[in-house]
């Protein structure tokens, strides 16, 4: 086999269900359709006909996407299974063997397994926790050589919470255009601000942009496995090329509902939903965190759905995670899985009688196993 086992899905995917608290989601509580459709659009999905679709998106959903940018048009987006597939799409679009990705980390580290899987090369430059998770742009910028073919950022970050600032952006947008170099920009958590503001994405400040965004994350509809790409439109016309080869087109029913949800008057009641969690599990969590500031810190988040945090005890952070998941039936991500052990990322988007339970469970196994 030549790609890496991608172990922060694989670890998720085998416990998620059926562990009794679950920390570990990096989204929001998700919506059942009833909750989150009229009865006249709950009707119109049952009724829909189940046929293929148009396999690079239907025209009014790839419409409401274009208007979330700068410029765009339907041409200038194709809808997939998800972003994970839009990643996967992008690497194959964008790269070849030999091709440099300059990658932020810590990051969501299934595009470092693709790239090393199609035989380029991934090289890391960092955000720097001692710097409230700033990125490291002057890394960046000496890192940056003839064989680098792009410039792979998630912003907001997963698991930091960190939003660059448009300073930052800009300097980014300076280094890949000095050198002629792709941005991907992976957008799923943008709309998820703490502070309400939604930020800029790096679409339409460089004519070398390509970003992907999707329903699982800010949205709170992981189900329907609906993403997107968008980009200048003769690189989407590429990436449809790809899209025919690997999934061919998303299910209609999510065709559907993305329509719906993102109209801007649902779309605005969607995300504001998930600010409101994400704000009000914040504060539950810095109370919870208060109890133990000798041996935990994180910077909090500035959107997002999850916290990373810093432990101070001598315990490898898979063990940890293990041992609280088989012990105390709480599940909690391992730092290990974006190579820093010493860090736990917990999610906060799920609901608040849940987050209230884990962390009862979590200072229970703290108290139990440390003697905290």
């Amino acid at each position: 086999m030549n790609i890496r086992t991608f172990e922060l899905e694989r670890i998720q995917s085998l416990y998620e269900n059926t562990v009794p608290v679950n920390l570990t989601e990096s989204g929001f509580h998700p919506y059942s359709l009833h909750e989150l459709l009229s009865a006249s659009q709950l009707d119109e999905v049952v009724n829909l006909t189940l046929g293929y679709g148009q396999t690079n998106g239907s025209i009014l959903l790839r419409q409401v996407i274009a208007g979330l940018y700068p410029a765009c048009t339907e041409e200038n987006v194709l809808v997939t299974n998800g972003s994970s597939e839009a990643n996967f799409i992008a690497c194959h679009t964008l790269l070849e063997k030999g091709d440099e990705v300059l990658m932020m980390v810590p990051n969501y580290m299934q595009i470092w397994g693709i790239v090393e899987e199609m035989g380029c090369v991934p090289r890391a430059f960092h955000l720097r926790e001692d710097k409230g998770w700033k990125p490291d742009l002057e890394e960046l910028a000496s890192m940056v050589g003839p064989k680098t073919k792009m410039i792979a950022i998630c912003n907001p970050n997963n698991p930091t919470g960190y939003v660059l600032t448009p300073a930052e952006m800009r300097e980014i947008v300076s280094i890949a255009s000095k050198n002629g170099c792709w941005i991907y920009s992976d957008e799923v958590y943008r709309g998820a601000d703490l502070d309400g503001v939604e930020k800029e994405s790096f679409l339409g400040m460089y004519e070398k942009v390509l970003v992907n965004g999707g329903l699982s994350k800010a949205y709170a509809l992981p189900g329907l496995r609906l993403g997107w790409l968008a980009g200048p439109s003769s690189l989407i016309y590429d990436t449809w090329s790809y899209h025919d080869y690997t999934s061919i087109t998303a299910s209609v029913l999510s065709h559907k509902v993305a329509e719906i949800v993102l109209e801007p008057f649902m779309r605005k009641k969607v995300l504001s939903r998930s600010i409101s969690m994400l704000n009000e599990n914040l504060a539950a969590t810095i109370e919870w965190a208060k109890s133990y500031r000798d041996l935990l810190e994180f910077v909090p988040p500035k959107a997002g759905g999850m916290v990373f945090m810093k432990y101070h005890f001598p315990v490898n952070s898979t063990e940890l995670s293990d041992w609280f998941r088989i012990k105390k039936g709480v599940f909690i991500v391992a730092g290990d899985v974006y190579g820093m052990d010493g860090h736990i990322r917990i999610g906060i988007g799920v609901t608040k009688p849940d987050l209230i339970k884990g962390y009862a469970l979590l200072s229970e196994g703290l108290r139990e196993r440390f003697s905290i």
